[in-house]
């Protein structure tokens, strides 16, 4: 059974850009998952389908009330219990949790589903999370006006790791942080651009050299770029070589 994604928000058209174009799009089109909206609105009791209210002991903004919120939640939960799923992954999108990753969206990918809430103003009632088994996930430290574009990111990054999600299918494993590393650069036609030449190596059809030239380039970025990956990576012993090599073009005295 394809993964089913339920997204709890206020703006469901936001997601138009997840669902429709590039690569989730074709994902959701050749429905290799299924992507559901349920917007708290609908699960007011007032006639002016009220969200928020100010927040107990003062303070400036508002926060999402606790009932539209879990009665969303609990639908989204009872359709997937029907469908077989009777606790999915459910994730708030929040400065406050963990770090998305590329390790965390591998973890993301095997579950049978997910329902991500993404919320508004100043956040939601605590109370939800008595009520609902939500962890937290969070971009970076800095703060967005709604959770809607952090949960489009997480399911961008989990729906491209779908099996045919991608057109080629080794695309997903050479992505950067795929193996732990940084992508190499990549070239295309023509072969010269402006006085700029592409690497030989790369239209010479040795695939071994291509392959050692990718990764020498792969460890070259990131030990410039983000040498803390390397220190949390063991290490083969041709990838100590390059690094070696690396070092010693840097620094050849």
């Amino acid at each position: 059974m394809a993964p089913e994604y339920h997204v709890v928000t206020l703006f469901p058209e936001m997601f138009a850009a997840l669902t429709e174009f590039g690569v989730s799009g074709r994902a959701v089109k050749q429905q290799l998952c299924g992507v559901r909206f349920w917007n708290p609105r609908d699960f007011t009791q007032d006639n002016y389908h009220t969200v928020d209210d100010r927040p107990f002991g003062g303070g400036p903004g508002m926060v999402m009330l606790v009932e539209p919120l879990d009665l969303a939640l609990t639908a989204a939960r009872t359709v997937l219990r029907r469908q077989g799923i009777p606790a999915p992954r459910m994730i708030y999108l929040s400065p406050q949790g963990r770090r998305l990753d590329q390790a965390l969206v591998l973890e993301l990918v095997k579950e049978p589903a997910l329902v991500l809430l993404a919320g508004r103003y100043e956040g939601i009632d605590e109370r939800l999370f008595a009520r609902h088994a939500i962890e937290e996930v969070s971009l970076g430290d800095y703060v967005l006006s709604g959770g809607e574009l952090p949960a489009m990111v997480l399911l961008d990054a989990v729906i491209r790791q779908i099996p045919g999600a991608l057109g080629h299918a080794d695309s997903a494993s050479e992505d950067s942080f795929a193996d732990g590393l940084l992508d190499c650069s990549h070239y295309t036609r023509p072969e010269e651009y402006l006085g700029l030449k592409s690497p030989p190596v790369l239209r010479g059809g040795n695939h071994a050299a291509v392959t050692r030239w990718r990764l020498y380039q792969a460890l070259k970025r990131t030990s410039l770029r983000r040498p803390d990956l390397l220190e949390q990576r063991a290490l083969s012993p041709l990838e100590v070589e390059l690094l070696g090599e690396i070092h010693r073009e840097a620094d050849p005295d």
